[in-house]
């Protein structure tokens, strides 16, 4: 009896670690993604001033693809 709970001890620690290292990936993918999310607004606000200063009426983030 005292093997099998040693066995469920030692499963229920590796699971636990588990847990906490995809919880820690999973922590460092997000802030990855902000960032990531605020530099694509930084660069399509940047493009889209390039765009109304060459005289573009329209900013390129602003315009519907042609398909639409």
């Amino acid at each position: 009896m005292t093997d099998r709970i040693t066995d469920l001890e030692e499963q229920v620690a590796y699971l636990t670690r588990t847990v906490d290292e995809l919880s820690e990936v999973i922590a460092r993918q997000d802030r990855t993604l902000d960032t990531v999310t605020r530099r694509l607004h930084l660069l399509m606000e940047r493009s889209a001033e390039q765009e109304l200063e060459a005289g573009g009426t329209v900013p390129l983030a602003d315009q519907k693809p042609p398909h639409w």
